[in-house]
C-alpha cells in the first residue's frame, strides 16, 4: 500500500498537499487542470522532489528519504525516456543492468518483456526506426523487467491517436493486473481514467484529493473538476 502521510510539497509560491492511501493492486488515474501539480506529485513520490513535510510509506515502511533508484517503483514519462543510440532490446535491458552485461537468464527476461508488449522481431531496431506506439511499448517493457510493485505513468501516451492510446491503456492494465502492480497514471483525458482506472485522484487548488470511484466522481464532479471538464 502506498500512503502519503501529511505530505506537502512547496516550490516557491506553489504548494500541494496530499494525505491518502492507495491500496495494493489499484489502478488510479491522477487528473486535474494544467499546472495543478499532477506531474509534481509523481515526481515527489519517485524521489525527484523532496517534500517540505510529511512522509511516503510503502507497506508501512518510510521511504521518504530513500534514493529514487531504490524505491519500489518504475515511472514512464511522456517522452518515454529512451536512448536513441540503443536498440529496443538494449533500452529494455537497462532496466536489468545499466552496464548491459546480461546473463542468459536476464537476456531471456528482456526478450520475454518485449514479447509480452508485442515487440517480438523488433528488438534490434533503434527508437528512431519505431513508431510512437512501439516506442511506448519499449518503455513499458523496460518497466516490466524491473519487477517493481508500483507503476507510475506521466501521460506517456498523450501523443498517440485515440485508437492506439486506448490499445496501450488496455495493455498497461492487463500487464499490471498480471503482476499485481499498483498503477498511478497522470492524464488530462477523462476517457483514459474511465477506461483503465477504478479510482481517480483529483489534483486541484493545492490539494491531491483522496482516490474516489472514477465513475461516481465523473457522474457528480465537485466544482473544481466540473470547471476543468
Amino acid at each position: 500500500m502506498l500512503t502519503l502521510d501529511g505530505f506537502r510539497i512547496v516550490q516557491g509560491d506553489f504548494t500541494l498537499s496530499a494525505d491518502f492511501a492507495v491500496p495494493d493492486g489499484a489502478h488510479v488515474a491522477v487528473i486535474g487542470p494544467s499546472g495543478a501539480g499532477k506531474s509534481t506529485l509523481l515526481a515527489a513520490i519517485a524521489g525527484f522532489i523532496a517534500p517540505a513535510s510529511g512522509r511516503i510509506l510503502w507497506n508501512g515502511a518510510d521511504i521518504t528519504g530513500t534514493d529514487p533508484g531504490a524505491r519500489p517503483l518504475s515511472i514512464i514519462f511522456q517522452d518515454n525516456n529512451l536512448f536513441p543510440h540503443l536498440t529496443a532490446f538494449q533500452n529494455v535491458a537497462l532496466g536489468l543492468k545499466p552496464g548491459l552485461r546480461l546473463s542468459a537468464e536476464e537476456t531471456g527476461q528482456a526478450m520475454q518483456a518485449l514479447h509480452k508488449t508485442g515487440l517480438s522481431g523488433l528488438e534490434h531496431r533503434k527508437p528512431g526506426a519505431l513508431s510512437g506506439g512501439q516506442q511506448s511499448r519499449v518503455a513499458l517493457a523496460r518497466t516490466l523487467v524491473r519487477h517493481r510493485p508500483l507503476m507510475m505513468l506521466d501521460e506517456p501516451f498523450s501523443a498517440l491517436g485515440p485508437g492506439l492510446k486506448a490499445e496501450m491503456l488496455d495493455l498497461v492494465a492487463d500487464l499490471a493486473t498480471a503482476i499485481g502492480a499498483t498503477v498511478l497514471m497522470v492524464t488530462h483525458d477523462p476517457a483514459d481514467a474511465v477506461q483503465m482506472a477504478g479510482q481517480t485522484v483529483l489534483v486541484a487548488d493545492g490539494i491531491a484529493h483522496p482516490p474516489k470511484d472514477t465513475a461516481a466522481l465523473f457522474a457528480d464532479p465537485p466544482p473544481s473538476l466540473r470547471a476543468y471538464l
